[in-house]
């Protein structure tokens, strides 16, 4: 059963900044409370993003488009331990009337039907923590650029 989870957050960082931390592909392990490591290897579409959650299980991410002019990442995830057989990310970055970012973050997936709920609803809460980690990463790091 194909299910659509849509995670949107208007935050307090200049667009340009959301874009940047999401085009650099990594992180995650401080922007999401269950990840514990993230590493990238390769650059832009093609590579791929390994993480390791809190509990145990692996996830492996493909970047499979980089669209600076729309600011959308879209990736593959090949690897996890949900229980999906797709899995397809899309991060959005679009700008507010004030200039500041609101990240749009869409995942489609697989599961079978009396899963998928349960899916969606984990996705949401994990996918609002890790846009909500980014922000708070990306002030302190402008704080800290400005000092």
């Amino acid at each position: 059963m194909r299910t659509k989870a849509v995670i949107a957050r208007k935050t307090r960082v200049p667009t340009a900044g959301a874009w940047e931390a999401i085009r650099g592909i990594g992180r995650l392990d401080v922007w999401f409370p269950g990840i514990s490591s993230c590493r990238v290897e390769g650059n832009g579409e093609g590579a791929r993003r390994y993480m390791t959650l809190e509990g145990g299980g692996d996830i492996t991410d493909e970047i499979v488009d980089i669209d600076a002019a729309n600011r959308r990442l879209r990736y593959g995830r090949p690897e996890s331990p949900f229980p999906v057989s797709y899995y397809q990310g899309t991060v959005e970055v679009f700008e507010s009337f004030d200039s500041l970012a609101v990240v749009v973050w869409t995942v489609d997936f697989d599961s079978e039907p009396e899963v998928a709920p349960g899916v969606a609803a984990a996705l949401e809460a994990a996918i609002g923590a890790g846009v909500a980690g980014m922000e708070q990463d990306l002030q302190v790091s402008h704080l800290v650029r400005e000092t």
